[in-house]
C-alpha cells in the first residue's frame, strides 16, 4: 500500500473518531441541560405552557371518593415509596431537586411533572430523551391522569392513588 493511500485512511479514521466525540458531547449536553430549542420552538413551549398554565391559582379539590390523595411508586428501585398530593407540581427526575428524585438510567434529570388543574391532575413530559408513558401511550401534551392508571418513567412505575 502506498503512503498516500495510507495517509487517507489515517485522516478518514481521524475525522470519524471526531464526529464520534462531537455526538457523544451533545448526547451528554442534551441529558444534563434539555434540547436545544429554536426561537420558534421556545416560543411555541412557552405558549403551550400558558395555555396548560391556569391565569388563577387551581381551587382545592374537596377530598371526596374520586380525589387521589397520593403518588405511589409501584415499579422500580423505589417501589412502595408515596408521595401525597398538595396543591403543588411533582417533578420526577434524576436532578437532586426534583420532588421524586429517581436513580434509573433511562430517565432524565428533568423528566416529567405532574400538577393538578381544575380538580384533576395532568402529566407532562418535560423534553426527555426516553419518553413518559401514561398505560402504554407515549405522553406527547399534557395529560390528565385517572387514578389507577400506571405512568411509566423508564423503569419506574408510579400511579395515583385515593
Amino acid at each position: 500500500m502506498n503512503a498516500l493511500t495510507l495517509t487517507l485512511i489515517r485522516l478518514a479514521f481521524l475525522a470519524v473518531l471526531w464526529l464520534f466525540v462531537i455526538a457523544a458531547v451533545g448526547v451528554v449536553r442534551t441529558d444534563l441541560f434539555g434540547p436545544a430549542l429554536s426561537g420558534r420552538q421556545q416560543r411555541r413551549q412557552q405558549k403551550s405552557q400558558r395555555a396548560v398554565k391556569p391565569s388563577r391559582p387551581p381551587r382545592q379539590a374537596r377530598s371526596g371518593r374520586g380525589a387521589p390523595q397520593r403518588l405511589l411508586v409501584t415499579g422500580g428501585a423505589l417501589a412502595g415509596t408515596t408521595i401525597g398530593l398538595t396543591d403543588q407540581q411533582i417533578t420526577i427526575g434524576r436532578a437532586n431537586d426534583a420532588t421524586l428524585v429517581l436513580s434509573d438510567d433511562y430517565a432524565s434529570s428533568r423528566h416529567a411533572r405532574l400538577f393538578p388543574q381544575d380538580g384533576q391532575w395532568i402529566v407532562e413530559d418535560l423534553g426527555s430523551t426516553n419518553g413518559t408513558y401514561l398505560d402504554r401511550q407515549k405522553v406527547t401534551q399534557p395529560t390528565p391522569v385517572p387514578p389507577g392508571v400506571p405512568i411509566r418513567i423508564g423503569k419506574t412505575v408510579l400511579e395515583l392513588r385515593r
